[in-house]
């Protein structure tokens, strides 16, 4: 979809765009005229008091940007805990840690469903940038029986250890990314450069450092352009380096290196998303709009290897849910009935290959605890 096609801001959210703006300028101005895209994608999404996540823009649902899988339905949140609950119980009654909780709904599910399973972690721990969705989650959180709702802390950064499971849904998405292109000059870094009062893309040789190691041993043929995500890599690092006994369980839209790289996705997979429209863009109206690009799980993989961990699964987010019995917790709404109708079309959607079903990946690292439940059907280790 083109940029001009998009829907028009209020006065009052083109005023706050305009402000990031001025602020990326500055940066451009005090780094030589030029950023890489990293920087440029972090100061659009996280810039303090004006960036897209830490704004007070409304971001999830009907009238936001996008939706996510716990917003769209309770089946999400029901089928999941099925899967956390062995991790929890193996960790000998562990923690639970997730990161960015969106709008809380998603941590109201898996503390209902796990209360309902006699598998409650001890604490639920949520790591949130945006004041704006702390304050939606504190909200709905405080809906909840007593002895749920206690259970639940807000972290200002991740703690020095960790025992039971760290849950990631969308997060790994959203973390900025450097752009690379492989052309006839070699590799080379896309930045951002200021030209006629706005954004431009400037290409740049990419210097001796880890950005040019891992581009370098990409299996990609010139010409290219795609994404390198080191922040994701650095996140699944500290993770991992924290974590005694437990899991990592991230759940996104993504692929195993071979077909992340693969010659027809020459364009690499950078995405925008505004009220509810995708489109490519960049530069359209900063802070307003949320940035992703798509995730090399294969990446996570070796990351989590790297620091001693086990490759527990990895597979569809359609075969894990299913393989889950989300199915029959759907079948439990008797056919034909008002509740059974609000939930299959929403769960179609999870499901369903030309939606959410086959894009969205399902990966699991663990440390001294067996491989959970969901992953027998479709296991795509062998793809990583």
């Amino acid at each position: 979809m083109s940029a001009d096609a998009l829907p028009r801001p209020s006065a009052e959210a083109a005023e706050h765009s305009l402000a990031l703006a001025a602020l990326i300028r500055a940066r451009i101005e005090r780094s030589g005229g030029w950023i890489d895209f990293a920087q440029y994608m972090d100061l659009a999404l996280y810039a303090p008091g004006l960036g897209y996540y830490v704004a007070g823009s409304t971001k999830l649902g009907g009238t936001g940007d996008f939706v996510t899988a716990p917003e769209l339905t309770p089946l999400f949140a029901r089928t999941l805990a099925r899967g956390i609950a062995p991790l929890l119980d193996e960790g000998r009654g562990g923690d639970l840690l997730e990161l960015g909780a969106g709008s809380g709904a998603l941590a109201c599910g898996l503390l209902r469903a796990l209360d309902e399973a006699g598998a409650l972690p001890r604490r639920y721990g949520i790591l949130e940038l945006s004041p704006e969705l702390r304050q939606r989650q504190a909200a709905r959180i405080a809906a909840l029986p007593g002895e749920l709702a206690s259970r639940v802390h807000w972290l200002e950064s991740l703690p020095d250890r960790i025992d039971g499971v760290v849950l990631g849904n969308e997060v790994l998405d959203a973390l900025p990314v450097h752009l690379v292109v492989w052309d006839a000059e070699g590799v080379r870094q896309r930045g951002v450069i200021v030209r006629d009062g706005g954004f431009a893309f400037e290409d740049r040789p990419v210097l001796q450092g880890p950005l040019r190691t891992h581009a370098q041993a990409l299996p990609v043929s010139a010409p290219y352009v795609s994404e390198i995500n080191l922040r994701a890599s650095a996140l699944v690092d500290a993770l991992a380096r924290r974590l005694g006994r437990g899991a990592l369980l991230f759940i996104d839209y993504g692929f195993g290196r071979a077909e992340y790289y693969h010659p027809q996705r020459v364009h690499g997979t950078l995405m925008c998303h505004y009220r509810h429209r995708a489109h490519d863009d960049v530069f359209f109206l900063p802070g307003l709009q949320d940035i992703t690009a798509h995730v090399d799980f294969t990446a996570v993989a070796e990351v989590g290897i790297a620091r001693g961990m086990q490759l527990l699964g990895y597979t569809t987010q359609a075969a894990y849910l299913i393989d889950l019995g989300i199915t029959d917790l759907l079948a439990r709404a008797q056919p034909g009935t008002v509740e059974y109708l609000r939930q299959v079309a929403p769960a179609q959607k999870l499901l369903s290959p030309a939606e959410m079903g086959e894009l969205f990946k399902v990966i699991a690292l663990g440390r001294d605890v067996s491989p959970p439940p969901g992953f027998s059907r479709g296991n795509l280790s062998r793809l990583l």
